[in-house]
Order: C-alpha cells, then sequence, then structure tokens
C-alpha cells in the first residue's frame, strides 16, 4: 500500500522559493527606480539648460545688486522681451574689444530720452523722458558717479545701459559717438533673474534623479546577487517508504 502522504518539502524547497521571489522583487525595484532617476534628472537636466544659464559677476560695476564674485542666473531672452530696470548680459565685441559677456541695467529703450541730471530734494537723479527717476539700486546712492552730462535719444532697436555703481562701470555713458553708447537688442543674450525657486526646484530634481539611479544600480546588484545564488539540493529521505 503506497503512502497517503506526499513527501514532505524540504527546508531548501522551500528557500529556494522564498530566495526566487526576493530575486524577482529586486530585479523590478531596481528596474523602476533606475527608470524614474534617468526620467527625473534627465527631464530637469535638459529643461534646466534652456531654462537657465548661471555665471560668475565678474566685476563691481553692478554693486550693491550683485557683487564681484556673486553667483548670478539669467534666463535666455530676446533683446525686444527686455524692459526698464533689467539687468541683462550682453556681448558687444567690437566696443569693449572682448568677446566676453557684460553686465548692466536697462535704463532706457527705443525711444527713451535719457538725460543726467536734475536735482531732487539735494539728490541727483538721471531723468527719463524729462521726468526724474527713483534708482534704490544705485551705488551710494549717487546716480551720477562721474559728472558726465549726457542727453541721449534711444534710437528704436536699442538701448541705453548702465552699471549700478556710477563711478565704476563702462557703460553707454562713455560711448556716446557710437549712437548714444546705446546697444543694439540682438547684443543681448539673457535676463538675469533673483528668482531661486525655479533653479532650486531642479537642482532637487537632479539629486533625486541621480539618488534613484544609484539605488537602482544597488538593487541591480543585489538582484545579481541572488540569482547567482543556488539553492541546496534536497536530500534523500532517510528510509525508503515502503508499501505496509
Amino acid at each position: 500500500m503506497e503512502s497517503r502522504y506526499p513527501p514532505r518539502r524540504g527546508r531548501a524547497a522551500w528557500g529556494g522559493r522564498d530566495m526566487a521571489g526576493r530575486g524577482r522583487g529586486l530585479g523590478i525595484a531596481a528596474l523602476v527606480a533606475g527608470l524614474l532617476g534617468v526620467v527625473l534628472a534627465g527631464g530637469a537636466f535638459l529643461y534646466g539648460r534652456d531654462a537657465y544659464g548661471t555665471g560668475t559677476m565678474p566685476s563691481q560695476s553692478m554693486a550693491p545688486s550683485y557683487r564681484k564674485g556673486d553667483r548670478i542666473f539669467w534666463e535666455p531672452v530676446d533683446g525686444s522681451e527686455v524692459r526698464r530696470g533689467d539687468v541683462v548680459l550682453f556681448s558687444l565685441p567690437e566696443r569693449y574689444k572682448s568677446d566676453g559677456v557684460f553686465v548692466q541695467r536697462v535704463i532706457g529703450v527705443g525711444g527713451d530720452r535719457v538725460a543726467c541730471c536734475t536735482t531732487v530734494s539735494s539728490e541727483e537723479r538721471v531723468t527719463l523722458n524729462g521726468r526724474p527717476i527713483k534708482e534704490p539700486y544705485v551705488y551710494g546712492g549717487d546716480a551720477d558717479g562721474v559728472h558726465r552730462p549726457y542727453d541721449v535719444k534711444v534710437p528704436r532697436g536699442r538701448l541705453f545701459l548702465m552699471g549700478d555703481q556710477r563711478s565704476n562701470a563702462m557703460d553707454s555713458r562713455f560711448f556716446a559717438a557710437e549712437q548714444g553708447g546705446t546697444v543694439p537688442l540682438d547684443a543681448v543674450q539673457g535676463r538675469v533673474t533673483d528668482d531661486r525657486a525655479g533653479p532650486a526646484l531642479l537642482g532637487t530634481a537632479l539629486l533625486v534623479g541621480g539618488a534613484l539611479v544609484l539605488t537602482g544600480v544597488g538593487l541591480g546588484i543585489g538582484f545579481l546577487v541572488v540569482r547567482r545564488r543556488r539553492a541546496p539540493a534536497v536530500p534523500p529521505a532517510p528510509w525508503p517508504v515502503r508499501p505496509v
């Protein structure tokens, strides 16, 4: 008579099944974490590359707003998008004998008349279209800086630019022979932004994405280790089962 009871499974058999289950789980987790990391980090990098630029302020000409060595962020924009008061990056090799990028503030746009200076309550001010303007950003409250009078009608398609530290900025005031010192719109490469939320969010996305990729790699290594482990053979029964 044959035994009515199925042969008992050895612990090794159950252990092998558990190990295989853990291996599949590690493999799936590695794949998911890795893909999410690549998508997050890659998307943040591609978007950030087009949405923001970063650099270091090269001089003191924009102090106190931006001092030499300060980290600045800028948005790539066309010159036609900038407005009065914007701080822009521009390149003008024919004027400055350099291919470098310069940072200055937009004082006047095409059609404006910019002049220096008039006195308001014992304080000198630049005038824009005949009206004195408040410039809380200028260094030491000195809107003139070099006592160099000017009166410029800004041509269409050009900008009148100045540094915030008027006594230490080689700006539109010093190139009067070149269309009043104005700068063409197509020289503008970007607009400085003080909004740190966007760059910070992109930086966080890059870090999280990188961490997910590394986690996926670690889980993948664990998956390979588990797969290579072989379950020990099931030992034979200590005695044969015979009919009663």
